[in-house]
């Protein structure tokens, strides 16, 4: 129990929820759907199976402060600022790093905070067998999403044969044939109807010993600045010189894609990756004909109306309008077309900067 540890990152920009986000405060640090936050769920979800102080957090100096605020429970000194924007393999060799300083015998998951998952005894019963996978084997294990629907915008993961494991397990492990990129609409048709696809949520569980050999192989400035950090007498130093230092590029680019031997679970849990507004929308209440909300509205002849008030002394109204897409705040109004509702980070580049 005590060899296991996460790594949640919590960095990212805000602009997919503006108004209701910003650069300092992005979705997982928003109340969208209750009291807490996707951060606060991302950690609460691992109570039970991984201690307190073996999580760890990773964000960005902009949030710094936020992150600090939702995870209170977490030792200060697990929660760490990158220095600046470096992609995910920067992130996760940072991670790695830290945490190999405490425990090099340790068995880790990286954990994204920013998705929607409601069932947490499913997801315990995968990581807890994806973590006995990467600790008895020298294999990465991801954890996939069965996909719903040919969603053009995320990753998949192409699955081959059943890993064949000594081990007692509630989830069967397949070989991962390859990654693949986003695909066009036609080609996520055809991965659906093989069977044998799913989205690469960007969960992933390792050994410390697999992990920092596959990058020696493949990735050895990530490796070298690991086994620096690993062996600091002052590790913030480290990061401070050379974290700015290192190549962007992302995790699958530079190891998922080129290791020797990765493994897949397939998720058995809920999952929402809270996408846009539209994502929110699903779990609204639904007033009138067909509008979501979080707050009591008015409406006459108004129709599949996205509504969302962070301002509840403000009624907001409605008249013969359809498909909009309306957040209220303390100092900005959005209305869009709901159609239009992947667009709205675009408006960052035209906003004032007290607003982003």
């Amino acid at each position: 129990m005590s060899s296991q540890y996460a790594l949640i990152l919590a960095g990212g920009s805000g602009t997919r929820f503006w108004p209701l986000s910003r650069n300092a405060k992005p979705k997982q640090l928003l109340n969208l759907f209750d009291e807490s936050t996707l951060l606060d769920q991302t950690i609460a979800r691992l109570s039970g199976l991984i201690p307190i102080e073996n999580i760890l957090i990773l964000t960005n100096r902009l949030q710094e402060d936020e992150v600090r605020k939702v995870a209170h429970l977490l030792p200060p000194e697990n929660i760490f600022a990158e220095p600046a924007k470096r992609d995910t393999a920067p992130a996760v060799a940072l991670g790695i790093g830290l945490i190999a300083a405490r425990d090099p015998d340790a068995t880790m998951a990286v954990l994204p905070s920013d998705q929607l998952i409601q069932d947490t005894a499913a997801f315990q019963s995968v990581l807890s067998d994806s973590l006995s996978i990467a600790a008895t084997t020298e294999a990465l294990v991801t954890i996939g999403i069965k996909p719903t629907w040919p969603c053009p915008s995320y990753g998949y993961i192409e699955r081959g044969k059943p890993a064949t494991l000594a081990l007692d397990l509630a989830h069967e492990a397949f070989e991962v044939s390859c990654f693949r990129e986003k695909p066009n609409p036609e080609l996520a048709e055809q991965f659906l109807r093989q069977g044998n696809f799913a989205w690469n949520a960007g969960m992933f569980v390792w050994s410390l010993k697999t992990v920092t050999a596959e990058l020696q192989r493949h990735t050895p400035q990530l490796a070298g600045f690991i086994e620096n950090l690993k062996k600091a007498s002052d590790p913030a130093s480290i990061i401070a010189d050379h974290f700015p230092r290192l190549t962007p590029i992302s995790i699958d680019y530079a190891l998922m894609e080129k290791a020797s031997q990765v493994l897949n679970i397939q998720a058995t849990f809920d999952w929402d990756d809270v996408g846009s507004w539209i994502s929110v929308a699903k779990y609204l209440n639904t007033q009138g004909n067909h509008n979501q909300t979080n707050d009591e509205i008015t409406e006459i002849d108004s129709e599949n109306n996205i509504i969302f008030n962070a301002r509840k002394e403000a009624r907001i109204a409605l008249l013969g309008v359809d498909d909009l897409i309306v957040v209220q705040t303390a100092d900005a109004l959005l209305i869009a077309n709901r159609h239009q509702a992947d667009d709205i980070k675009k408006l960052s580049d035209r906003l004032p900067e007290e607003l982003l």
